[in-house]
Parts: structure tokens; C-alpha cells; sequence
């Protein structure tokens, strides 16, 4: 009886073309919606959690931050200039490792020196100089593709020696790596000529090399270029001192405790009594699952807005079913004249609905990919909607025709089959 109810929709919608597809379009756009901002939504949140993640998620961030007021809990509007008590000390850093050992893997180091343009006669790259110790150095997670990474021994004694980036080698190289390689490149620093050996080549991506390059031109694009930590500290003339650090955790342990642990630990020994500042730390695990659940809670916001139009499509056809059993009115009463029964007519009107609906679904699914495919592509993003969400799309359109279909259906098994008859 179903396939006879499928036939009968099928040629009932055949005998009206262009109804037909009126009526399945506010479908078809309603689920097209859905599909294409799954896809845009699914491309975004890849991305960004690629890049939060390149930056490392067994890594904490800790900063010296201000202390709020003890009473109140409040931040005031005015703190007084750090000294050198309120930054953390490498023996503060080598007490944190030690207290901790078996839970953390290291410190990680960074001071940044300047943003700068290194030049060669007409040729230009601009770079972001920075310097790190070797914990830091393997956080960044560099490809080398010519050379090496720094040494120990570079790190101790602090040589000018850098790592630089395909991009710097292109711009002042014409991208001869072997060229580069050993060459002295120059950068003004307060209006003073610094000289770094090239050791290293590394593969430039916008996680682990650089700014982020929207809207910059290749040639303009500003990469890091990465010194020893000890060479940074020399040139900037400044105490080894920090107002940040990054703890890099050991695989499997519990990152909101460690967190916790840590800092409660900085703060009960070394900023109990300080004033004006104390320790503040975060996981990048914990930000990422953050990040996600606000993507996610964006991906779900514009879905609604795309099912609005979805219900707009599923008030269409149960507007063209009523009109529909208006117009075969007299053929119901023959149906019924025959023996057909009240729930044989109401399967066959709903039926019709739901075919109406798993067609302009599935027109809707192919239309919705295709439309998600161009929006990834022109954000240079890659996403696409799982088989299961494809699926709960699909019956969630013929539940639409249910639904839609029911009221107009229930309709037409009601009709008396002697007034239908007569029907003009």
C-alpha cells in the first residue's frame, strides 16, 4: 500500500510541475540554508581549532597581574609600575619546574626584541625578531627545511645566530636556501645595527611563524625570526626578568588542576605579601574547549535562523496540500465511494507531503553543500557536513512533511463522500 501511496503522490505532483516546485523551493532553500551555514560553521571552527592547537594545547599561560582588593574583590583604577620584585625571576621559573617535576615538561621563554625590516640594498623582508630558549623552540613546532634548529650550547653562551623563514629567504635570497644559509642579515634596534647568522630555515605558516597575513601581500607578510633567549636579554639590555611564562604539561595530566596547583603556589610563596600584583594563570586546553562550545553555540544560532525560512517552505506545502484537496475533492469522494477508508486517504495526502518534502531536502542537501564548498573555498577554510548531519537534514524535512501534511490530510479523510461527490 505505501509504494501505491509513493506512485500516486508522484504522479499527482508530475501532473503539476511547476506547483510542484514552487512548493518544494521554500523547502529547498530552508534546508540549502542549514546545510551551507553547517558547512561555512564546521570550515571556521576547524580552523581556528587548528591554529589554537598549533599553539600547543599541553600548554599554560601565566602572567603578573593586577591584585584585586582583598575585601571588596575589586580592581582599582589605579595600580602603581611594577618593579623587578613583581616580575618572576629565574629562580622563581627553576623552582616552579623542580616543585613540580613529574607534572610539567618545562618552561617555555620568550622576549621580544622588535618588529622590524631586515634589508639588503633594494630587497626587503619584514620580520618579527624574538628570542626563545629551547622549550619555547620546540613549542613553535618549526619544520626545518634548511639548516638546523639552535644548540644548547648557541642558548648558553647566547650567540647571534637565527633561525628565519622561506618567506625571508624569498624576499632577500630569491629563495637560494643554500645561499642564505651561513649569511649575515642586519636589523636597526634603537638606531643601532645588530648582525645574526643564518643557522636555520624554517617553512612559514600563520601559526608558528608570524602575524596573521589578511589582506598583506606575500612579499609584505611579517614572519618571526628567532634568536637565543640569552642573545635577546643582552641586546635588550634588560634584567632576565619576565612578565609571562608557559608551562608545558606532561601528556595525560589533569590541565585545570595543574593550573590551579601552580598558581596557588606562586601566590602563598612569592605574592602573599606583595602589594600590588600577583600571579594569574590559564590552560590552553581549557581555552579551546571554550573557544568550541562558543563556536558551537554561533553554529546552532545561525542554524535557527536558516530553519525560519525551513518553516516558511513547510507552511507553503500544507498551503498547496489544502488547495490541493480542494481541487480533487470530487475524486476523494470517488475514492471513498470504492471503499477506500478515512486512514487510506489520510496515508495518501501525507505521503504526497513527505515525498514533496524528501525531494526539495535532498535538492536542498546538494544545493547547501555546493553553496558551503564556494564559502570555505573563497575563506580559504576547509569544512564539510558529516554523513549523519546530512541524514538528520533529510528526515528532517519528511518529518516536516508530516507535520505540514497532517492537518490537510486529516482534512480530506474527514470529507463526506456524498458532499464530496457533489462537489462543483
Amino acid at each position: 500500500m505505501l509504494l501505491e501511496n509513493i506512485k500516486l503522490a508522484l504522479t499527482g505532483l508530475m501532473a503539476n510541475k511547476l506547483r510542484t516546485f514552487l512548493t518544494m523551493l521554500g523547502i529547498i532553500i530552508g534546508i540549502a540554508s542549514v546545510i551551507a551555514i553547517m558547512n561555512v560553521a564546521e570550515g571556521m571552527k576547524t580552523s581556528t581549532m587548528s591554529q589554537m592547537g598549533d599553539m600547543g594545547v599541553n600548554v599554560m599561560s601565566f602572567f603578573v597581574t593586577q591584585k584585586p582588593d582583598p575585601e571588596t574583590g575589586e580592581y582599582s583604577d589605579y595600580v602603581r609600575d611594577a618593579k623587578d620584585k613583581d616580575y618572576f625571576s629565574p629562580e622563581m621559573l627553576e623552582d616552579i619546574e623542580n616543585t613540580f617535576k613529574g607534572r610539567v615538561s618545562g618552561i617555555s621563554l620568550s622576549k621580544s626584541i622588535a618588529e622590524t625590516k631586515i634589508e639588503s640594498g633594494k630587497k626587503y623582508a619584514n620580520v618579527s625578531l624574538e628570542g626563545l630558549n629551547s622549550e619555547a623552540l620546540k613549542n613553535k613546532k618549526l619544520n626545518i627545511i634548511a639548516g638546523r634548529n639552535l644548540t644548547e650550547q648557541e642558548q648558553e653562551d647566547g650567540k647571534k645566530v637565527v633561525i628565519v623563514s622561506d618567506r625571508l629567504v624569498d624576499n632577500l635570497f630569491a629563495g637560494d636556501k643554500q645561499s642564505a644559509l651561513g649569511s649575515q642579515i642586519e636589523a636597526v634596534l634603537d638606531n643601532k645595527y645588530y648582525s645574526y647568522s643564518i643557522v636555520g630555515i624554517y617553512e612559514y605558516s600563520e601559526s608558528n611563524g608570524g602575524k596573521f597575513s589578511t589582506g598583506v601581500s606575500q612579499k609584505d607578510i611579517r614572519t618571526g625570526a628567532y634568536v637565543p633567549l640569552k642573545c635577546a636579554i643582552k641586546q635588550l639590555r634588560q634584567n632576565e626578568l619576565y612578565d609571562s611564562f608557559d608551562v608545558i604539561a606532561e601528556s595525560g595530566e589533569d590541565q585545570g588542576a595543574l593550573v590551579s596547583d601552580i598558581t596557588e603556589y606562586i601566590n602563598k610563596k612569592y605574592y602573599s605579601v606583595n602589594d600590588a600584583y600577583e600571579a594569574y594563570g590559564y590552560s590552553m586546553k581549557e581555552e579551546i574547549k571554550s573557544m568550541e562550545s562558543m563556536l558551537n553555540t554561533q553554529t546552532y544560532a545561525f542554524m535557527a535562523v536558516g530553519a525560519i525560512s525551513l518553516l516558511v517552505g513547510g507552511i507553503g506545502v500544507m498551503n498547496i496540500m489544502v488547495v490541493s484537496i480542494t481541487e480533487r475533492t470530487r475524486e476523494i469522494g470517488t475514492r471513498k465511494a470504492l471503499g477506500a477508508t478515512n486512514g487510506f486517504i489520510r496515508l495518501q495526502f501525507i505521503t504526497e507531503a513527505v515525498v514533496v518534502c524528501l525531494i526539495g531536502g535532498v535538492i536542498g542537501v546538494i544545493v547547501g553543500e555546493l553553496f558551503g564548498l564556494a564559502a570555505n573555498k573563497i575563506m580559504n577554510t576547509t569544512g564539510s557536513i558529516s554523513i549523519n548531519g546530512i541524514i538528520i537534514c533529510v528526515l528532517f524535512s519528511m518529518a516536516f512533511g508530516v507535520f505540514f501534511g497532517f492537518y490537510p490530510a486529516n482534512k480530506a479523510a474527514k470529507l463526506n463522500p456524498i458532499e464530496a461527490l457533489r462537489y462543483e
